[in-house]
């Protein structure tokens, strides 16, 4: 890396909850969804010059598909058409989560991406530009540009302020399938969506934590049809000691126990690698 490249996390997206409102005429659903963004992520790097680039490296790497298709690449080709004479150059991908897993990982590099994008070419982090090339490059994308808690509605298009989420002890963990967030989706049953009255966010840390212990994931049945094993990971969480809350992530496979310490979690952690050593399994603080 040169001295003149940078560098971005792109931190793992956590559904703490979501529902599904109703199917649109698009095809495409409504939800509403709590997001937090984890201490644990993809990683990359930018050197600015040259023709747009990006190598793909690290230890998941092999999953994340033709480098062609990657969604950073996605991301900077839309920024390019919004923004005259953007400075491109070459992306360094180090992919460190799982793939198909419902944590927003595609997402966030390219969230990363826009970010690097804006500091190479001294734009503004509120640039409406880079929202709206956010938005062309995927749903989940808006919410992984500015990656604070917040509630997510619409199809992950209409974004909240950043919320005032306390720091949630958690244990992520994949079993090795990958699950299509569309074919979950198909697999899911629900009427045409009516008027969805917009509903004020939780106000205060302690309405936060209601609301994720009150929650559900309403993509967590269809997912679990597909892929039994989540069903088996969300049953082994449940019975760690100290274990609070367990849930899936997203569209799956990957799952979240909630705990009460940074130990407890890395306890629990340690537990499922020894029991479970084909498991993707990583401890991580929440934020907000």
């Amino acid at each position: 890396m040169t001295a003149a490249a940078g560098a971005e996390k792109a931190p793992a997206k956590v559904n703490l909850t979501l529902r599904v409102l109703g199917r649109r005429a698009d095809s495409y659903h409504d939800i509403e969804s709590l997001v937090a963004f984890a201490g644990v992520g993809d990683a990359l790097t930018f050197t600015p010059g040259g023709a747009l680039a990006l190598a793909v490296g690290g230890p998941t790497a092999a999953a994340a598909g033709d480098v062609a298709d990657n969604l950073v690449l996605k991301a900077a080709r839309a920024l390019a058409e919004r923004v005259e004479g953007l400075k491109l150059g070459r992306f360094t991908l180090s992919k460190r989560l799982p793939v198909s897993a419902g944590l927003g990982g595609g997402s966030a590099d390219a969230a990363a991406a826009l970010r690097l994008l804006a500091r190479a070419n001294r734009l503004a982090p509120d640039d409406p530009r880079l929202m709206q090339a956010a938005r062309t490059t995927g749903a989940d994308v808006p919410v992984c540009l500015d990656p604070r808690a917040r509630l997510m509605r619409g199809i992950g298009d209409v974004l909240s302020a950043p919320l005032d989420l306390p720091r949630l002890f958690a244990l992520l963990v994949n079993p090795g399938v990958a699950v299509a967030t569309k074919d979950v989706f198909a697999a899911l049953n629900v009427p045409p969506v009516a008027h969805i009255a917009q509903v004020a966010p939780p106000a205060g840390p302690a309405e936060l934590l209601a609301e994720i212990t009150n929650g559900r994931n309403d993509l967590e049945g269809p997912a679990i049809e597909l892929e039994p094993a989540i069903a088996d990971v969300l049953a082994v969480l449940r019975k760690l000691p100290g274990c609070r809350l367990a849930r899936m992530s997203g569209s799956g496979a990957t799952c979240f126990g909630l705990f009460d310490s940074t130990r407890a979690a890395s306890a629990a952690a340690r537990t499922l690698r020894v029991g479970y050593p084909a498991w993707w399994t990583r401890a991580t603080v929440l934020g907000g």
